[in-house]
């Protein structure tokens, strides 16, 4: 008897690479789980071609469609919770989910952060943002850090990070561009380390 694979749904609000990968390592294995839903805020995202590309079921959610925050909360923990979702894992969502959501997958949302938190997080910090700082600060290291989703921006607990070194004449862009590329990698090792109960959300060391 097979193993029930963990049932992923995916925010994103743009270009969708984060999940793509998330899709593909589900497809050839490396993820013991499946992308049950995509949710964008933005109906133009490329998030959302991905998802009908593979046949995953796919919504736009906004303020467009539900005006009402709360009817967006509403909406948006509505349809993760019909598609059996599990953990919620947020790819590129530049959105801050409501207080049902929080809730109702409390310890279970993920987001990915190009920066070693807890340095170089908070409101308004993402994108080229983060590594533009990074590089005024004059760091040697960065990086990319999962943590669990809380109430405040980038503040819940940290699941993983990876280093990524700061090279001489680096730019934010090709700062950027080394720091996706192990993005990729550690969201897939990640949630493969949740799957199969390596990773423990229960129990992770709380962020100063």
């Amino acid at each position: 008897m097979s193993k029930k694979k963990l049932a992923i749904g995916v925010l994103s609000s743009h270009g969708g690479t984060n999940l793509q990968t998330i899709i593909d390592s589900c497809k050839s294995g490396h993820i013991d789980a499946e992308v049950r839903v995509v949710i964008c805020n933005n109906s133009r995202a490329t998030a959302m071609e991905r998802a009908k590309r593979e046949g995953i079921p796919c919504f736009h959610m906004s303020g467009a469609t539900h005006p009402e925050p709360g009817e967006l909360d509403s909406a948006i923990t509505s349809t993760l919770t019909e598609h059996g979702v599990e953990l919620v894992a947020l790819a590129g969502y530049m959105k801050k989910l409501g207080p049902l959501t929080l809730e109702r997958y409390r310890g279970r949302v993920l987001n990915i952060h190009p920066a070693l938190l807890p340095k170089f997080g908070g409101q308004g910090m993402y994108g080229e943002r983060v590594h533009k700082a990074v590089l005024d600060a004059g760091e040697k290291v960065s990086g990319v850090s999962i943590h669990v989703v809380d109430e405040e921006y980038d503040h819940g607990p940290v699941v993983s990070q990876r280093q990524v070194p700061v090279l001489e004449g680096d730019t934010p862009e090709s700062l950027a561009e080394r720091v996706l590329t192990q993005e990729h990698i550690l969201y897939s090792d990640t949630i493969q380390d949740i799957a199969s109960g390596k990773i423990d959300l229960d129990n992770l060391p709380q962020m100063d």
